[in-house]
């Protein structure tokens, strides 16, 4: 079967058929029965405008952003993952700097981590500076900029997004029928949010071709968050069988902290939920077709830097958890793609440094050719002598959870993991202000050994033990992050 690529070559007249389903929609053709192609969204029409000459050399920035999106879910993004990793660069080792919406999206924005930008939970958005946003230094540097989707969580609805020239940003985020800011109109619209969010981005897009800046474009579904609802033609789709993964049957968690002991979720409530999660993927998936669709018809796939990204990952009953806000490898690691053909990155290769959200801001200021005017934790993945040994992670007991899960805060780093949970929380503020900050539980793994974090080397250790694992070392280099 040709590829989306090879349709589009071959001057196909009808849209390419994405999955082959069976009458029943489950994805696998029934006896006796013919099987059909999947329905396929109808797209937006193509304008007729030939594109003007660009008379900027800088790129276009093109970013999506997917919601509780963990990895081990390319079978969902096949497209994507075939273009921007296939064609791109796979960032295998890509972290949430915090597992929590907000926070992360903060993080993104800003270039910095929470404990420095102060949205510290997902009630508080009016915490983060504006003035140190990417899209203001892209905006003052002569960039037309728009936000598609999800902003802030709590964002108040009315209130347009700063530094935005065109924006469709809808709080509360739903998957049908969303209530949306569009450009300072508050007003329901109906329709799936993938569609929405995506044909406004493709409008945006083709604006290029009589506005000859260049652009960013900030585009952030509601896909892969609960409560999970696929597309109509995707709702029964089958996914591929998934056995888990020795986190999900840990026995022994004895060595856990306290409120993850308790933990109780299974295999069954892990693997249902990641077939909602894949279900409403596979629509982000034709939106990104569609976006790689239009940067060929307006002339701009080669000079456009794309970045494909969750803002955390989640847990399928790893360790009997079924959600985010843990530093285990499924809530922190991310999908992560790159590609820029124009700048050499359209080759699909694979780089295994460590990364974090915090590096995307100072990226796409690279790649435009600015010198960031804030402090950036992170630092720009075009550059590849900027490397780290760790990475910091880190998140806070907030008022949505009235169990305590603890404020936390971890150093991931080649090869070993070292975490400290806090007697601290979050006030009706968001500020950290209630408990004495004392440690009260760590942990530490051998990620190279142990990849599932079955076995905390600090459970039962000696402090001669411990001296050889480096834990206090460890332990100075955790402070010293999170005082930075």
């Amino acid at each position: 079967m040709l590829t989306g690529a090879a349709v589009v070559a071959a001057g196909a007249a009808v849209p390419l058929a994405l999955r082959a389903v069976d009458d029943d929609g489950s994805g696998t053709p029934v006896p006796g029965r013919t099987a059909r192609a999947a329905p396929v969204a109808s797209r937006p029409p193509v304008s007729s405008v030939s594109p003007l000459p660009r008379t900027d050399p800088r790129p276009n920035i093109l970013f999506v952003l997917t919601d509780d999106q963990p990895k081990e879910t390319d079978w969902a993004v096949r497209r994507t993952a075939d273009w921007l990793g296939g064609q791109g660069v796979t960032f295998a080792r890509a972290h949430a700097n915090t597992p929590l919406c907000a926070p992360s999206r903060a993080s993104i924005m800003s270039g910095r981590y929470a404990h420095h930008h102060g949205v510290l939970d997902t009630r508080h958005p009016y915490h983060l500076d504006q003035h140190t946003t990417v899209q203001r230094q892209l905006h003052e540097a002569g960039y037309r900029t728009g936000l598609f989707g999800k902003y802030l969580n709590y964002w108040h609805t009315g209130d347009n997004p700063p530094h935005f020239d065109e924006w469709l940003l809808q709080e509360p985020v739903a998957y049908y029928n969303g209530h949306y800011n569009d450009n300072g109109t508050v007003r329901n619209i109906p329709g799936y949010n993938t569609h929405v969010i995506r044909d406004r981005a493709l409008a945006f897009i083709d604006g290029s071709r009589t506005d000859t800046r260049p652009w960013f474009a900030y585009v952030a579904t509601r896909s892969a968050h609960e409560l999970n609802i696929p597309e109509r033609k995707y709702a029964h789709t089958r996914v591929p069988e998934w056995p888990g993964r020795p986190s999900v049957y840990e026995s022994d968690k004895s060595d856990k902290p306290p409120f993850l002991r308790k933990a109780d979720h299974t295999y069954a409530q892990g693997k249902a939920l990641r077939t909602r999660q894949l279900r409403t993927l596979l629509s982000v998936d034709d939106a990104v077709r569609d976006f790689q669709d239009k940067l060929r018809a307006v002339g701009q796939l080669e000079n456009t830097l794309v970045v494909y990204t969750s803002d955390h990952g989640l847990c399928w009953a790893d360790h009997g958890w079924l959600r985010k806000s843990v530093p285990y490898r499924p809530g922190l690691e991310v999908p992560f793609w790159l590609s820029w053909p124009a700048r050499g990155l359209g080759k699909g290769t694979v780089d295994d440094r460590l990364t974090g959200h915090v590096d995307i801001a100072p990226t796409f200021l690279d790649a435009a050719g600015i010198t960031p005017d804030t402090p950036h934790d992170g630092h720009s993945l075009l550059d590849t002598r900027n490397d780290r040994d760790r990475l910091l992670a880190e998140w806070w007991w907030n008022r949505q959870d009235q169990e305590p899960i603890h404020t936390w805060a971890t150093h991931i780093g080649r090869s070993t993991q070292y975490t400290e949970y806090y007697r601290t929380r979050l006030d009706g503020q968001g500020a950290p202000t209630q408990g004495d900050g004392a440690v009260l539980f760590r942990e530490f793994y051998d990620l190279a050994a142990d990849p599932y974090q079955l076995t905390n080397l600090l459970h039962g250790a000696t402090a001669g033990q411990e001296a050889a694992l480096g834990v206090p070392e460890a332990a100075k280099r955790l402070a010293a992050a999170r005082r930075a």
